[in-house]
């Protein structure tokens, strides 16, 4: 599997049509042996040349040469009139010593891929078609695949190279070391080896599918014809045993049967003698029962209807006793609630007296406020009238309200400038005798400061201490009013809860029907799908329809509504319902409603007012609509029993109807009434008790909030009491710190100080505001002067003022006086209302409510009488009651005896018919006998005659120790194993299999054929196995050795493209080479953790270094390089340029390139251009190559041409 090559074949012209930018025909040819550059302007075509040449060695990654499909390698995806892609490689294959294996005969190879639009793709060798594997096989051979391209270094090849992980860097090793073409054998062989499994597995299937279930089928088959044979065989025997039993019954009953006959004669004869005696007996009893019957229809009976209608009149009178005390009760009831409403009529009107005083008092206080403010008007205008009389008279009104003249005022002026000068002389003198006495007491506080700093400071911390516990509290936000107000909201509640849920209990104490609970059937259950009883769902307008409804609905009523039929089946699987419910899914359920017409049809008959459906008197969601339907849809309720008569049966109704009281009239013919047994209706129930129920869930939530609330609340209660407690404490610190600081001798020097230096304040403030009281005064007096000089046109600008004050004043005391009156007259309708109307009101209903208690008085009176007589009719009763219970058992005793006679007569009755039966028996017992006889001289010939075996067999029946023992062997028993074995021969026989034996026999057959195939295909893969291991080893000896020259030569051509530095392939820790490789690069004595800590030029060299050192190692006959050095400067490019001119002679290299430096060292230089929409390449020769290089060319015949 390894190709060991030294030299190379390479290309020598290249034809391209129609692919890629190419549209024309382009013959790129002279193509130097080893060193060609292609160059030109980015778009201009250059890589296109290398596609072409990756086109025709087979890739299978098209994002390789930049597609994603074959058409888009037509030019322009042949939509300009291009719908083919051609392209022609020539090779040169002069040397024999490395050419493709099978065509060492040929000096030249021309090998074509063609792609057409639509996707027919083809290959030529030597113009003769090929397929895919050829041609690449073809390659392989000469170390060029290109599907794993060591040779073929496209644009980011080197960034790829730099990713590579350990693997994907091994994998172009073992391409360099020639074991990817083993692989790809390898992979063949696996295939094998999977078709070998699935080959294996067909056996395997057909073994156990067909071939075992068919032997087990066969050889039940063979063991069912086996059973059938041996079956046959018992059938023959038991035969014989029944027919020789029944020929031997048969011919004993024809020779007995005289004696027998005889015998069922004179039993017939007893019974007619015995008949004849019961016959008299008979008739002896009917004579005792008609003297019995006489009897019971005589006096007896007559005493009978006499106690019974004393009985039916004393009914009458306690029905009668009964209403009365009804009627009686009923007025006491109908008093007391008179009562009860005088009562609250009472309290009603003391509740409006009560308002309305307070109304009174209001307005009182309101009046009262009218008239001040009418007083304080009448003050202003007098001030105001008293001010213009002042100003009239040349007088002005000072600061303290006095009328003083200009003079006057001036003066008073001048004295109080005066006072304040004095007083701002001796605050001066003051000031400074507390100025010296301050420093002085300043420097005996200090000394005292230091001998209390220590009390002072623990006061101040406590102080501290206070307001840090205060702040806590204040941040708790507690209050012990919400608390106990809380508290108290639970307790109350609470007892709303107890009484609701006592009134719910009992509900469902008295109808255990109505309870339903249920458990969440799945996590995150939506309740609301499930509606609830039917009972729940509606509501009853008028309660008067109540038992109707119930009859109507029956036990629908207990049933329970979902929304779907899966909520039903969760709720009965997974709910834990207590007891067994009846289902409704909403959108499943289906009803019959009577038609509209047809309730129209009976309201005509007995009037729209007493007849209704059913779903018509009751309310309820349009949620549960369909629910209501099926249970109240189909009936119809009339109020009496006539009506709903008339509506069942007439023909244009024909429906189910309800009566009030709860009586059924169904027109199928069926009619259902009478007691019921006075229990209580469940609706009405379930009516009175539905707000306790509503009330029941509300004080539940209601408890649920309180408790939560109340739980948070108690948790900041406790914090609240603590920190409370802890305030207590340090308050009472604080306390007796500061006493003990007022007591101190310290204390009263420093609190002297304080004083002294509050008194300093004053007397500054006092010099201070001396300035400005000093100004003020003498402006004071200046205007004083200045009102003086001019006082007639002031005095007529002051009237005027004073005209308008009065104006004003007036106004205000006019409103004022009009309000005070309104009010008034208001005081005065309320208290005549209070005093007179309803004061009336309450004396005459308080002198009605004795009326309403004498009145209830007289009426327990009459039920006193009427219990009385009711007694007295139930206590007649009772006698009437014993004496018909007495006559009747007198009756019942004859009645008991007839009964007797009648039993006895009937039984003799029943004894004649029986001796009847038995004669009629006896009688056909011997007309059969007389026919048995005659039948079984009959069978006796036709076994003769059927079995010709009887006469030679006969003295042999019944005889012992013999095939007819008939005591040894059981004939019955055998007659049964006969009749199940024949069952059993009729039914093997419609499924026995009569070839059986032989199918079986070519099962078997096959079966062995089989079990020999998969033995070789097991055989078979165990080799290939074996082959594949031992290939293993090679491959990886082969791949060890590549990785070690290419190491060495990796390390000489990076040191030698960048001195001074190193690098080297070594295994992943641990790991043996075929785990995968990595790069390792050092400068000096330094070795580098990773690649991305060296520049972006040292990476490309060390990838560039690493593809050199792969081609140093297996060179392959061509490499094609493109734009591998854009990333490198111009040294480095033209040393990569000698580099592979001076080292690698010894293959062909196809350049593309955009720097001098790269392809100026080739000998042969391609350009290429873009031209009208189309590529197109020029070639250049820059440098002969070594003629010693080239390899010899051979000479060719000008007449022929090889073919293949």
């Amino acid at each position: 599997y390894f190709i060991q090559s030294n030299l190379r074949m390479y290309i020598k012209e290249i034809i391209i049509e129609g692919f890629k930018s190419y549209a024309q025909r382009t013959h790129v040819q002279n193509f130097d042996p080893q060193f060609n550059a292609i160059t030109g302007l980015n778009g201009s075509g250059k890589s296109n040349i290398l596609d072409s040449i990756c086109f025709v060695l087979g890739i299978s990654n098209l994002a390789q040469v930049r597609a994603t499909n074959l058409q888009e390698l037509v030019y322009k995806n042949g939509q300009a009139g291009v719908t083919k892609a051609s392209v022609t490689i020539i090779f040169d294959n002069t040397d024999k010593r490395q050419t493709p294996v099978g065509y060492e005969n040929f000096d030249e190879l021309t090998i074509t891929r063609q792609v057409v639009v639509g996707g027919r793709n083809r290959y030529l060798i030597n113009g003769s078609s090929a397929n895919n594997n050829r041609v690449s096989d073809l390659f392989r051979t000469v170390q060029l695949n290109i599907n794993n391209p060591h040779f073929l270094i496209m644009q980011g090849r080197i960034t790829k190279v730099l990713n590579m992980k350990p693997q994907e860097i091994l994998s172009m090793i073992e391409e360099a070391a020639g074991t990817s073409l083993y692989e790809s054998k390898k992979q063949s062989a696996l295939k094998t080896i999977e078709k070998k499994d699935n080959k294996l597995q067909d056996i395997n299937k057909i073994l156990e599918e067909e071939l075992n279930p068919t032997l087990e089928k066969l050889k039940a088959e063979r063991a069912s014809y086996l059973e059938y044979q041996k079956l046959q065989r018992q059938i023959d025997s038991l035969t014989r045993l029944v027919v020789a039993h029944k020929y031997t019954e048969a011919k004993r009953l024809d020779e007995g049967a005289a004696q027998e006959v005889a015998a069922l004669q004179d039993q017939i004869n007893l019974i007619d003698e015995e008949n004849e005696r019961s016959k008299a007996s008979v008739e002896n009893m009917k004579r005792e029962i008609e003297k019995l019957e006489a009897s019971r229809k005589g006096d007896a009976s007559c005493k009978l209807e006499e106690l019974e209608a004393k009985m039916t009149d004393c009914n009458k009178r306690e029905v009668k006793a009964k209403s009365d005390l009804d009627n009686v009760l009923d007025t006491v009831k109908q008093e007391e609630k008179e009562k009860e409403n005088t009562i609250k009529s009472i309290q009603n009107t003391e509740k409006l007296i009560s308002s309305k005083s307070e109304e009174l008092s209001s307005v009182r206080a309101e009046v009262d406020a009218t008239k001040e403010l009418e007083a304080v008007e009448r003050q202003v205008l007098e001030k105001a009238e008293a001010n213009y009389a002042t100003v009239q008279a040349g007088q002005i009104e000072s600061e303290d309200g006095q009328q003083l003249t200009y003079t006057e005022h001036l003066m008073k002026l001048k004295d109080e400038l005066s006072e304040a000068q004095t007083a701002n002389k001796q605050a001066q003198l003051k000031l400074k005798h507390s100025q010296s006495t301050i420093k002085k007491m300043e420097a005996d506080c200090k000394k005292a400061e230091k001998e209390i700093g220590k009390d002072k400071g623990d006061f101040e911390a406590a102080v501290a201490g206070v307001q840090a516990v205060e702040k806590k509290i204040e941040k708790l936000g507690f209050s012990e009013e919400k608390h106990e107000e809380l508290r108290r909201t639970k307790a109350q509640t609470e007892n709303a809860y107890a009484q609701c849920s006592k009134q719910t209990e009992e509900l469902f104490h008295k109808f255990p029907q109505l309870q339903f609970d249920y458990t969440s059937p799945e996590p995150n259950f939506d309740r609301s799908r499930v509606k609830g009883l039917v009972a729940d769902l509606f509501t009853l307008p008028d309660t008067q329809y109540a038992v109707a409804l119930e009859v109507a609905a029956g036990s629908r009523l207990y049933n329970v509504v979902t929304d779907t039929e899966d909520t039903s089946s969760l709720l009965i699987k997974h709910g834990q319902l207590r007891r067994r419910h009846v289902m409704i899914p909403l959108n499943k359920i289906r009803s019959n409603v009577i038609e509209r017409k047809t309730v129209e049809n009976a309201q005509r008959i007995v009037g729209r007012d007493n007849c209704h459906l059913a779903l018509d008197v009751i309310k309820f969601d349009r949620e549960v609509e369909s629910a209501m339907k099926y249970c109240f849809g189909g009936v119809l309720i009339c109020k009496t029993k006539e009506q709903a008569e008339r509506v069942a049966f007439d023909k244009s109704v024909r429906r189910k109807v309800i009566t009030l009281e709860g009586d059924v009239y169904d027109p199928a013919g069926t009619l259902t009434g009478g007691s019921r047994n006075n229990s209580r209706c469940v609706l009405l129930e379930l009516a009175n008790c539905r707000s306790p129920r509503a009330d029941l869930a509300k004080h539940k939530s209601q408890l649920r909030d309180i408790a939560e609330s109340l739980g948070r609340m108690e948790r900041v209660a406790a914090q609240w009491n603590e920190l409370s407690g802890q305030l207590r404490l340090k308050k009472h610190e604080r306390d007796l710190l500061e006493e003990r600081l007022k007591q101190s001798s310290h204390y009263k020097d420093i609190e002297g100080l304080r004083q002294t230096k509050e008194d300093l304040a004053r007397q500054q403030e006092i010099v201070d505001n001396f300035s400005s009281n000093e100004a003020l005064l003498i402006k004071k007096c200046a205007e004083v002067e200045a009102k003086m000089k001019n006082f007639k046109a002031i005095q007529e600008t002051e009237l005027k003022k004073a005209e308008k004050r009065i104006a004003d004043a007036k106004v205000k005391l006019s409103k004022c006086t009009k309000e005070s009156k309104a009010k008034e007259n208001k005081l005065k309708e309320l208290e005549l209302e209070v005093s007179s109307d309803l004061a009336k009101e309450l004396e005459s209903l308080r002198a009605l409510l004795p009326k309403c208690q004498e009145a209830i008085a007289a009426a327990k009176l009459l039920v006193a009488e009427a219990q009385e007589k009711l007694g007295e009719c139930q206590d007649s009763k009772s006698r009437i009651t014993e004496e018909l219970s007495a006559q009747q058992n007198i009756i019942r005793q004859c009645s008991v005896e007839i009964e007797r006679l009648v039993k006895e007569q009937k039984g003799v009755e029943k004894l004649v018919v029986t001796a009847g039966i038995k004669q009629k028996e006896l009688n056909h017992s011997l007309a059969k006998l007389n026919k048995d006889a005659s039948e079984a001289k009959k069978q006796v010939e036709h076994y003769l005659s059927s079995y010709e075996w009887i006469p030679a067999e006969e003295q042999y029946f019944g005889q012992k120790d013999t095939a007819y023992d008939f005591e040894k062997q059981d004939v019955k028993e055998g007659q049964k194993r006969l009749k199940t074995l024949t069952s059993r021969k009729e039914t093997l026989g419609k499924s026995v299999n009569m070839r059986a034996m032989h199918l079986l026999g070519e099962a078997e057959k096959r079966y062995l054929d089989l079990v020999k195939r998969k033995t070789i295909v097991e055989s078979d893969k165990t080799k290939i196995n074996k082959v594949i291991a031992g290939l293993d080893d090679k491959k990886n000896k082969a791949v060890k050795k590549a990785w070690e020259q290419v190491n060495k030569d990796f390390a000489s051509i990076f040191s030698t493209l960048l001195p001074g530095a190193k690098v080297m392939l070594q295994t992943l820790e641990g790991q043996p080479v075929t785990h995968g490789l990595e790069v390792k690069v050092g400068f000096g004595d330094v070795w580098k953790e990773s690649l991305t800590e060296l520049s972006g030029g040292q990476r490309s060299l060390v990838a560039l270094s690493l593809i050199l050192s792969l081609l140093l190692f297996k060179p392959a006959p061509l490499y094609i390089l493109d734009e591998v050095d854009a990333a490198l400067d111009l040294s480095h490019t033209q040393n990569i340029g000698q580099m592979l001119k001076a080292h690698f002679k010894h293959s062909q290299f196809i350049v593309v390139s955009l720097k001098d430096g790269m392809f100026q060292n080739a000998n042969v230089l391609f350009r290429t251009k873009f031209v009208d929409g189309v590529s197109t390449v020029s070639r250049i020769t820059q440098h002969e190559p070594n003629k010693e290089n080239l390899p010899p060319q051979p000479l060719r015949k000008k007449s022929k041409k090889q073919k293949i």
